[in-house]
């Protein structure tokens, strides 16, 4: 290694900062989650795919179910889409699931069914970025690649004091150079796995984003933003999430214990799932004045930059579909219903008319 960028990143070095980080998740952080302990890259992959903007919590829920089905990156490859995203259906970004499926087929067809052993080969997967694929780096090959999500962002953009705004690419660029300094540099495959989950841990715990518990940190004696006594106020970042109200009109529509649903397209809200097809305005006000048609209210659901308010004008009819989807569309009876991803609030509306029968 060569001379340290800044003065804060030799003090760094000399203060054992690794070490400090791997001791203290060996006491206090978390060690019984179903992904840690392995380093089955397929699991590995997996995990860091389903948590993308995602709680641990909820992953918790989708994650053993997967694996059961796909225990294995062959499974997932040859598995039809539409499955794959039934599983998936509720942990949103649906555009993750479909990146997932494809990758594993790239992983069967360029690698011969084995995971790329280091970041820059991870990085040709479809949905691997550079943090995630420095994740299964370090984790699975004990490769020196440092990852970068939120988590680790603010911790050391607290710790280094750096104050520039990450909403730069530039300034994320400089931190990033500066995580990657900051990695440890012997016993690789020991220290890599434990240091990257120290820094997760970290971050997800007493360096939250509205808390920081420096009392209790082990980073604490020399961290920047901790001196200032306003932990909080690192890191920088000045872009502003833009939120959308997007109003839908679906047309919910049945033939006996039949139901009329298409293929949503790939980009968009639940891209890749099956919904009921999607009406104007004006459509939905024309068939809200017909005999027979039942008005649902307004549905509010929250998505993480768009906020949905769903108008549903529900149907029962005996010909075909008043509203067709060209090729995407067909009539689903609940056995076939069973294995398509639905979007959350639809499969909620659709298993509630079930129990009502």
């Amino acid at each position: 290694m060569g001379e340290a960028s800044n003065p804060r990143i030799a003090a760094a070095l000399q203060s054992n900062f690794s070490a400090r980080l791997i001791d203290w998740q060996a006491k206090h952080g978390r060690h019984g989650l179903p992904w840690q302990g392995t380093r089955d890259a397929y699991r590995v992959w997996l995990s860091e795919i389903m948590l993308q903007q995602t709680q641990v919590a909820t992953v918790l829920a989708y994650y053993p179910r997967f694996l059961a089905r796909f225990p294995s990156v062959a499974a997932l490859a040859a598995a039809p889409e539409d499955e794959v995203m039934q599983l998936w259906a509720g942990l949103g970004y649906y555009s993750r699931a479909r990146h997932l499926h494809r990758a594993a087929q790239q992983i069967m067809q360029d690698f011969g069914g084995v995971f790329p052993n280091n970041a820059a080969q991870l990085c040709q997967l479809p949905g691997v970025g550079m943090s995630t694929a420095a994740a299964i780096a370090a984790f699975c090959f004990g490769q020196r690649a440092a990852i970068f999500d939120a988590n680790v962002q603010r911790v050391l953009a607290r710790y280094l004091g750096f104050a520039e705004d990450l909403a730069a690419s530039a300034a994320k660029k400089k931190l990033w150079a500066m995580a990657c300094e900051l990695l440890p540099t012997q016993n690789l495959t020991h220290t890599m796995p434990r240091y990257t989950q120290a820094l997760m841990d970290l971050g997800a715990s007493l360096c939250s984003a509205r808390q920081a518990q420096c009392t209790r940190c082990p980073l604490a004696t020399d961290c920047v933003a901790c001196a200032t006594g306003q932990p909080t106020a690192l890191p920088l970042v000045n872009k502003k999430l833009q939120r959308k109200q997007l109003d839908v009109y679906l047309h919910w529509q049945e033939k006996g214990d039949a139901m009329y649903l298409h293929k949503r397209p790939a980009r968009g809200v639940w891209g890749g799932l099956y919904c009921w097809p999607e009406i104007s305005a004006a459509a939905y006000a024309t068939l809200s004045a017909q005999p027979g048609v039942h008005l649902l209210p307004p549905i509010a659901h929250t998505l993480t930059h768009r906020d949905l308010r769903l108008h549903i004008v529900r149907q029962t009819i005996d010909g075909e579909p008043l509203i067709a989807c060209a090729e995407t569309g067909a009539w689903f009876t609940p056995a076939a219903r069973a294995d398509l991803g639905l979007p959350k609030p639809i499969a909620a509306l659709v298993q509630a008319q079930a129990h009502r029968r």
